[in-house]
């Protein structure tokens, strides 16, 4: 195992399309939910400890070796926003090439020839850190972070926010995202009937709203 493929795959600049997305801050921002550090805190941490815990659980499912096609139909069971699964498969095809590219592997060409329009995001980011020899927990821990720097960076560009503030929202975050990781991991360990459901209904509607959007920085 390469410790510095974890910091490879975590890399904003990896390119895998996440920068186009803002995670569900764009709506937050404009309805007044999220206006400076401590309410994009706030908004972080709910979404760490639910959407974010459920994806990081498919990833750490993957990477243990559970098969990739069911957990992707468990992924689209617990994506109740048509908007929302759309935008997961498409950051898991691109996802998908920036993986082949970096860490080809037989695993990743089968679900790339089985979901040619793309997986779960999740799905295939476990798919990849499995390829690149990460663990469960080392793919838990990327889409903990994902799920919070992503909001953290659409924010900065949203709110003009001091970024040395949003990197310290991201810090103190730290220790949650270690225990997010860990429960995704033991539960990916237990099988995918155990993996959590954990959703916010918030971002789901926020998230059909937004995707009508004529005019919208952000893809999501």
């Amino acid at each position: 195992m390469s410790r510095a493929a974890l910091l490879v795959l975590a890399d904003g600049r990896f390119p895998a399309g996440g920068h186009a997305h803002s995670g569900g801050a764009e709506p937050a921002v404009a309805e007044g939910r999220v206006l400076d550090a401590d309410s994009l805190a706030d908004f972080c941490r709910g979404r760490l400890h639910t959407t974010g815990l459920t994806a990081a659980a498919l990833a750490a499912a993957a990477a243990h070796g559970l098969d990739p096609l069911t957990l992707d139909e468990a992924a689209d069971a617990r994506t109740p926003s048509p908007a929302l699964r759309a935008t997961a498969r498409r950051l898991g095809r691109q996802l998908m090439r920036a993986a082949r590219a970096t860490w080809p592997s037989p695993e990743l060409d089968a679900l790339a020839a089985a979901r040619p329009r793309g997986a779960h995001q999740p799905v295939v980011l476990g798919l990849t850190a499995r390829s690149a020899g990460l663990d469960p927990v080392d793919a838990a821990d990327c889409v903990a972070y994902e799920t919070v720097s992503g909001p953290a960076t659409a924010v900065v560009r949203l709110l003009s926010l001091d970024p040395f503030h949003a990197t310290a929202v991201l810090a103190r975050l730290a220790p949650e995202l270690d225990r997010v990781a860990d429960q995704a991991a033991e539960a990916a360990r237990q099988g995918i009937d155990a993996l959590p459901t954990a959703s916010a209904p918030l971002l789901d509607i926020t998230a059909e709203a937004h995707a009508a959007w004529p005019v919208r920085l952000f893809a999501s």
